[in-house]
């Protein structure tokens, strides 16, 4: 069963098609993936029932519906989030933007810092530094109605007493923490209005209002940065993440909007991931 379902999930363009196998199988049986590659899963080891629901995820995955989206959970850091229709899948290029946020809570000497996630999604990046920086208190922004029950059940199940969820759109939220906030972090929509995505898992099955972010795909982005100017302290981190190609026109924007030293970071794969800056 399991070489079949690598063989399928290959045919159909799936470049980790030995991971989803595993994890697929690994959902209909409860095992983890070390369990499943152990097993071997041959097919006549499966009860009828198990080995037709394998193959029904195995064929869905083969259309391309993203793998979280059939396991309904999306792993981010330490968690593991609840995802589906409506809701962006975080991607692991993420965790390493949250990092920067993290950080920059940890490195400060106040009691309770507030770290702000602006359009948080599924919550990732917001319960990742809740979770992770328990001193600190995180709200956390989202406005599409078909994303927030994700959100709220993600904070609901995570439990973390420091964090809140605030239904309401980012570019007005939060005016009582105006000029309070350490970091504000957002990772928007930033993919310009006439670009295809080339991943049919991104361009099929990810929220349009997650994905496209205007003519130039900095819309929101402008949005942020104002929003962002009016809620952090002095000396406050804002990071943004966004396209490999936008870090230049970011900071030019950033600078515009009088923020000090933006800089742009690279991921893991070297690509421009993220750019920061400190409210003056």
């Amino acid at each position: 069963m399991r070489d079949l379902a690598i063989r399928s999930l290959s045919a159909a363009g799936i470049s980790d098609a030995e991971v989803d196998a595993d994890l697929l199988i690994g959902h209909v049986l409860s095992q983890s993936r070390g369990q499943v590659q152990a097993a071997g899963i041959l097919r006549t080891s499966l009860s009828e029932t198990d080995a037709a629901a394998i193959l029904e995820l195995v064929h869905r995955r083969s259309l391309r519906e993203p793998l979280q989206h059939i396991t309904g959970r999306a792993p981010f850091r330490s968690l593991e989030l609840n995802v589906g229709p409506g809701v962006f899948v975080p991607r692991p290029e993420t965790e390493q933007v949250a990092q920067f946020a993290i950080d920059a809570l940890r490195s400060l000497p106040d009691p309770e810092p507030i770290g702000v996630d602006l359009g948080t999604g599924s919550g990732a990046i917001a319960l990742a530094m809740a979770v992770e920086v328990p001193h600190a208190r995180v709200w956390a922004v989202e406005n599409s109605p078909d994303a927030f029950p994700w959100t709220t059940r993600n904070f609901t199940e995570v439990g973390a007493d420091n964090a809140t969820l605030v239904f309401g759109d980012l570019t007005d939220a939060l005016a009582e923490l105006d000029g309070t906030v350490a970091v504000v972090i957002s990772n928007p929509p930033y993919i310009p209005a006439d670009a295809i995505p080339r991943d049919p898992e991104v361009r099929l099955f990810d929220p349009a209002r997650a994905l496209f972010g205007g003519r130039d795909g900095l819309d929101v982005v402008r949005h942020v940065s104002r929003t962002a100017l009016r809620l952090l302290r002095p000396g406050g981190v804002l990071v943004i993440e966004h396209g490999e190609l936008q870090g230049a026109e970011i900071r030019a924007l950033l600078a515009a909007d009088g923020w000090r030293a933006p800089a742009t970071h690279r991921d893991y794969t070297t690509r421009d991931r993220a750019t920061t800056a400190l409210r003056p």
